[in-house]
């Protein structure tokens, strides 16, 4: 198994196999930026699904045990499903998932997915109130088609379906209790989000992020909450469960308790760039090396090299970086 430089092995990586969204989310992909003459990848830039499906094969050999298929919005990728199946079809794979905002997840699509081995699915919803939402996404789009999404995700076995919302102040702070009281008893995983300084685009203020300890301080007034173990080392979702047994809540803390010294997340860009960290602002050409001819033991050697001299821990250092150009969320799937 690969070991970084701070003793962190590689056990997930999350695969952005789309740097394109049909929502323009304002601490995402702010309309402003990502507008109609936006350059997004051309066809030909995108890892195909064999050349996804060989990389990871090859990641798995280094110790990857998670696979997490994202974007952009993952679901614009026709026929997804395919990729799954080739996906979960690599010895040493445990678990499959999949980020989508929802949008496109209708029941046969839900029912494909898992068929296909699709374990587990994580839907983006940042607030019940419509009018919010629309804000938020800032293309209209309505909450009921979320709730229907997330309904055909649990119909189809993508359980637990876990649903996450990203807290901003002044926007979306006032949602969270009714988000809470949304998912309490259903078995749906809620997890809150901070705010996070990804990318160069979307305004981040420190004045608008809504602390952990505020989040989990607004719910317990409502219904008392205990923390929770980790499941396994690396998992981002600080857990709490509600003391009546009406299930269990994540908040990710990247802001104010950073996670770094136990991050073990590689992230693929679609056009097949290796980034070390959320917050990276270059990455490593992999797909040059499969389109050039390069074998599978020169390739693997190249991901375990860049693992190794790995060193990131951009938000335990935050206040002490230098400002510098960040991939975007959206080109490496958050």
């Amino acid at each position: 198994m690969a070991v970084d430089s701070l003793g962190r092995p590689i056990r997930d990586l999350r695969i952005s196999v789309t740097d394109r969204c049909n929502f323009r989310c304002t601490y995402c992909m702010p309309k402003e930026v990502f507008g109609r003459d936006f350059a997004f990848l051309d066809r030909a830039e995108l890892l195909t699904f064999e050349e996804i499906a060989r990389l990871s094969r090859l990641f798995v050999y280094e110790g990857v045990e998670k696979i997490r298929l994202t974007g952009g919005e993952p679901l614009l990728r026709r026929d997804l499903e395919r990729l799954v199946a080739m996906l979960a079809r690599i010895r040493g794979v445990q678990d499959i998932a999949l980020t989508t905002n929802g949008s496109l997840l209708t029941r046969d699509k839900a029912f494909a997915l898992h068929d296909a081995g699709l374990n587990r699915i994580t839907v983006s919803l940042d607030s019940l109130d419509d009018a919010v939402f629309r804000r938020m996404n800032d293309v209209d789009f309505p909450v009921a088609r979320v709730l229907e999404a997330i309904d055909a995700a649990a119909e189809a076995g993508l359980t637990p379906v876990k649903i996450d919302v990203v807290v901003k102040r002044g926007q979306n702070d006032d949602s969270i209790v009714a988000m809470a009281r949304r998912f309490r008893g259903t078995g749906h995983i809620l997890r809150f989000i901070e705010y996070m300084d990804v990318g160069n685009t979307n305004g981040w203020r420190m004045e608008d992020v809504v602390s952990a300890r505020e989040i989990a301080e607004r719910i317990g007034a409502e219904w008392p909450i205990e923390p929770l173990r980790p499941n396994y080392f690396g998992e981002v979702a600080e857990r709490w469960k509600y003391v009546d047994g009406a299930g269990e809540i994540g908040i990710v803390s990247s802001v104010t308790q950073p996670f770094c010294g136990s991050c073990t997340r590689a992230r693929l860009s679609a056009d097949g760039e290796l980034y070390l960290c959320l917050f990276a602002g270059t990455g490593h050409d992999l797909r040059g090396l499969l389109r050039g001819g390069a074998d599978d033991e020169t390739i693997a050697s190249a991901i375990r090299s860049f693992w190794r001299k790995r060193d990131d821990r951009y938000s335990e250092i935050r206040a002490e970086a230098t400002p510098g150009t960040k991939v975007e969320m959206s080109h490496i799937g958050g």
